[in-house]
């Protein structure tokens, strides 16, 4: 995994290309275009791994929206208290 603090990755992230507020919409908002921004990424795995490790529950993140987000950071948590 990535350090937070390695955050190169960001440099070459398709979304500094596009509108911030795609990947941070309104309760009940789309994150369709978020989301498709996101599979054409070549740093989606980097903005993932950035998003677990920070406990980003807010927005898309590496494709992912706020509840599977938060899916992710808990199982990835469990796995680490049972280790």
């Amino acid at each position: 995994m990535t350090s937070i603090k390695a955050e190169t990755w960001r440099e070459n992230a398709l979304c500094r290309q596009t509108d911030p507020e795609l990947f941070m919409p309104d309760v009940g908002g789309s994150t369709r275009d978020a989301r498709r921004t996101c599979m054409a990424c070549e740093v989606r795995p980097q903005c993932l791994d950035y998003a677990v490790q920070a406990g980003e529950q807010w927005g898309v993140w590496g494709g992912l929206g706020q509840q599977e987000l938060r899916r992710l950071i808990r199982a990835r948590r469990a796995e680490t208290e049972a280790a």
